[in-house]
């Protein structure tokens, strides 16, 4: 079952499966529901005709993006590279408690051919493909969708207290084509691809799996459930296994394109 946002003439609607829902549907409504009725739910709505309008991002305004870091091994090798403060990320990846951190309001997150930005204050910038989980108010995982966490990684790398400023800025956070409610079971395997492509010429190409992230899925959503309610849900990105090496930096125009499993999510830089 795959949940889609359009464009239409009037407003924003979604659709389950390439058919709209009620036009009174919303996706904060249906994450206050436990994980055990969701489907039942859905299949209970009417579909109307095939859904024709531009794709948005798979989440409301009320909705929060946050992400997790350094949960793969090349992530803390990268971060190490980079940073002037190298033991803070050796340290957080064996750490029992996660890196997590705000990324996104649903307001300002872009969706699949949307454009996504680079800081023009820095100068070395990065795409992070990323699986990202849709979790209920019962911080329940029941679906996922892709991730692009945008980077500066020279601002990252000066000063680790410089985070916000190094993932949040107008851009910097893209999620699609849509959310994903089967295959939980198989989050654990999913191989994530990123191709970045400039003009007719593919600059970057990396992948990894999912098997391969150090903490487990329940368990960064439990952390992020510790101390923070979500009562119309939240999104958390889980991390990136997969790294442009040091000498590649985005630029205007370049092509992102994330794939896993059956979703791929592309977007377009603009600076």
């Amino acid at each position: 079952m795959l949940l889609t946002r359009h464009q239409t003439k009037t407003s924003p609607r979604w659709a389950l499966d390439g058919r709209y829902l009620p036009r009174d549907f919303r996706l904060a409504l249906l994450l206050e529901l436990p994980k055990s009725r969701l489907g039942a739910f859905l299949e209970s709505l009417p579909q109307g005709e095939p859904a024709q309008g531009e794709l948005l991002a798979p989440a409301e305004p009320e909705h929060e993006i946050w992400a997790a870091g350094v949960t793969y091994l090349r992530s803390r090798e990268a971060r190490t590279s980079e940073s002037d403060v190298k033991d803070v990320y050796e340290r957080v990846y064996d750490a029992a408690r996660p890196e997590l951190f705000f990324k996104s309001s649903g307001m300002r997150v872009r969706g699949h051919e949307m454009p996504i930005r680079i800081r023009k204050d820095g100068r070395w910038h990065v795409p992070e493909p990323e699986l990202t989980l849709v979790i209920n108010r019962d911080l329940e995982i029941v679906g996922h969708t892709l991730g692009n966490d945008v980077s500066s990684r020279d601002i990252e790398g000066e000063n680790p207290l410089y985070l916000p400023q190094a993932k949040i800025f107008n851009g910097s956070c893209a999620i699609g084509p849509g959310i994903e409610l089967d295959g939980l079971a198989e989050l654990d395997r999913i191989t994530l691809s990123c191709r970045i492509s400039r003009g007719d010429r593919v600059v970057f190409a990396g992948e990894t799996s999912t098997s391969r992230i150090r903490r487990r899925f329940g368990d960064l959503a439990e952390y992020l459930g510790r101390e923070l309610e979500f009562p119309h849900g939240v999104f958390l990105m889980t991390g990136t296994g997969v790294v442009p090496p040091e000498d590649f930096t985005l630029a205007p125009n370049d092509e992102v394109e994330i794939s896993g499993g059956a979703l791929t999510l592309r977007n377009r830089v603009q600076s």
